[in-house]
């Protein structure tokens, strides 16, 4: 299953196992993040409903992209500037894709396992 995700103003196509370097994002290497705005998701030439569908990915590093060489001149006029940058950038590696979960399975099933601890907890009173 693929998808496409934007984040840092970029959009880009993922499935479960790429790496892909985005803008910088919160987090430290091995923080486990969800992309959260999905345009597009399928497989194959099918299409699903995007709202339903999430992105988990893995921080592998906090780097920085190569250097941009900003120079600026002037002729006749001894006018020269040298400037360098790099962009802050974090490299990700696309966990999984696909169908979000159901977070009310999980409060039943939490619900479940305090309305059992009494009627143990009356057994062992007998």
């Amino acid at each position: 299953m693929f998808a496409v995700v934007r984040t840092g103003g970029k959009q880009y196509r993922v499935a479960a196992g790429d790496k892909i370097a985005v803008e910088k994002l919160a987090g430290e290497a091995g923080d486990t993040i969800t992309l959260g705005d999905i345009l597009l998701a399928g497989e194959g030439d099918d299409l699903a409903d995007a709202s339903k569908v999430t992105v988990s990915a893995e921080i592998i590093a906090q780097a920085k992209s190569e250097k941009v060489i900003v120079f600026k001149k002037r002729r006749r006029h001894n006018y020269r500037r040298k400037n360098g940058h790099r962009q802050q950038m974090t490299l990700l590696r696309i966990t999984a894709v696909g169908a979000a979960e159901t977070k009310p399975a999980k409060k039943a099933a939490a619900k479940k396992t305090k309305t059992e601890a009494p009627a143990e907890a009356a057994a062992s009173a007998e």
